[in-house]
């Protein structure tokens, strides 16, 4: 079943990023059809599911044109998201070439400049950056291995986590130490936004 990509009422934006918005979920659902970028199940929920849930974190993002890594982008989310809805300065990681190619185009679409860059996370190089983004992506240990190659000493984390986010959190404090601020989601009621600042791996601390 397919959606009509039109924003329900509720969404707090302008009418700019309202209109590239809907541009870009005109896409994806058509693109949806020939890759696998929402499960089917989820295509009747894109703007509560998917669209609203990535929206919460363009209000955290700064002012200013900051650049922006997000990992894994897959179908847009939540990178492509924030990028019709601020003015960052966004890369969007996804080896997938298929999804990279979607993302491009979505992006032209919309009316956005993105930055897609067809790597592996591990081997993707790309400018550190002042935010760095993820969403459903890897447990909280593996999105610091990998964000914080692409984050700037003086940057953030913004992940978007469900209900194990406390368990990722004490997973993550074995090998990790930093500065966490936890922001109810919005559009979950299990989920939280975990706000990741002074990063560091513990044992470079104990080698001070």
């Amino acid at each position: 079943m397919m959606v009509a990509p039109t924003m329900p009422k509720g969404l707090d934006v302008s009418r700019e990023t309202r209109e590239r918005l809907e541009r870009y979920a005109d896409i994806l659902l058509r693109w949806s059809q020939k890759i696998n970028l929402v499960s089917p199940h989820d295509l009747p929920h894109l703007w509560s599911r998917h669209i609203a849930d990535s929206l919460q974190l363009a209000t955290l993002i700064p002012a200013g044109g900051v650049s922006l890594v997000d990992m894994g982008s897959g179908g847009g989310f939540p990178g492509l998201v924030i990028a019709c809805a601020t003015d960052a300065h966004v890369t969007l990681i996804e080896s997938d070439q298929r999804k990279a190619a979607f993302l491009r185009e979505a992006a032209r679409v919309a009316g956005v400049q993105v930055t897609v860059c067809a790597q592996r996370l591990e081997v993707a190089d790309v400018p550190p950056a002042q935010v760095v983004t993820a969403r459903a992506l890897a447990p909280l240990p593996l999105l610091l291995e990998w964000g914080t190659r692409f984050l700037r000493p003086d940057g953030f984390c913004l992940f978007l986590k469900g209900r194990n986010a406390e368990e990722e959190l004490t997973a993550a404090d074995a090998d990790w130490h930093m500065t966490t601020t936890r922001i109810p989601s919005r559009t979950n009621v299990d989920g939280v936004i975990l706000e990741l600042s002074d990063i560091r791996r513990v044992r470079d601390l104990n080698n001070e």
